[in-house]
């Protein structure tokens, strides 16, 4: 049987769960939690803190990966580029459970802002995505590149006895630079300036409240 084609409401339906599912529910990961076996060390209060505020970081991230890539797909024109979106979000779907799992173990929570950055971020994916597939493409490798960057970050300032979360965040960095790869294999476009610096910026103000909130 052919699968029957969604109206549009259908699709709207259809991003409103994912949203819900994204910013309130448990999401399951496919993949088993890189973590795995590797072993929790008892870390001082204020490590433990620092490092539950740096994996809410990445949480949000992953709340906002899933929100762009969802709304670039919404408004791709090419199939095959939809689907190499909605495949990103499908590993950035494991990366927020494993986030969320850490937040568990480090006895915190997810950020508390996370409807607004997840809403703010649908609205950015579609401005993307309506820009073209060459345009919505480059998005997604900027986007994974910095990125990678901040995980770099978060790698050096862990606390040394936290190899859970670096377990986590070296298999995000490695997903993250595939992602980014695909997507300039695609034939993503190169975003002009201010678009980076302004990506950046909002990038740091997102770090800076979600450490805390």
């Amino acid at each position: 049987m052919n699968p029957r084609a969604l109206s549009p409401l259908d699709r709207v339906l259809s991003e409103a769960q994912r949203a819900l599912d994204t910013v309130f529910g448990a999401p399951g990961a496919e993949r088993p939690n890189p973590a795995g076996n590797t072993a929790e060390l008892v870390l001082e209060p204020a490590e433990k803190r620092h490092s539950a505020g740096l994996m809410r970081i990445n949480h949000v991230g992953e709340v906002c990966a899933q929100a762009l890539y969802c709304g670039q797909a919404a408004v791709a024109r090419d199939e095959s580029t939809r689907e190499h979106l909605l495949e990103a979000a499908q590993e950035e779907t494991d990366h927020l459970a494993w986030c969320a799992d850490r937040l568990r173990e480090l006895d915190s929570r997810p950020s508390l802002l996370n409807p607004l950055w997840y809403a703010g971020s649908f609205s950015i994916g579609v401005l993307a995505g309506l820009r073209g597939d060459g345009w919505n493409l480059g998005f997604v490798v900027e986007t994974e590149r910095q990125v990678e960057a901040h995980i770099d970050e978060h790698l050096e300032s862990l606390p040394e006895g936290d190899q859970r979360s670096r377990a986590i965040l070296r298999t995000m960095k490695a997903d993250e630079a595939r992602h980014a790869e695909n997507a300039e294999n695609a034939g993503a476009r190169i975003l002009p300036m201010p678009v980076p610096t302004i990506m950046a910026a909002a990038s740091k103000l997102m770090k800076t409240v979600a450490y805390r909130l």
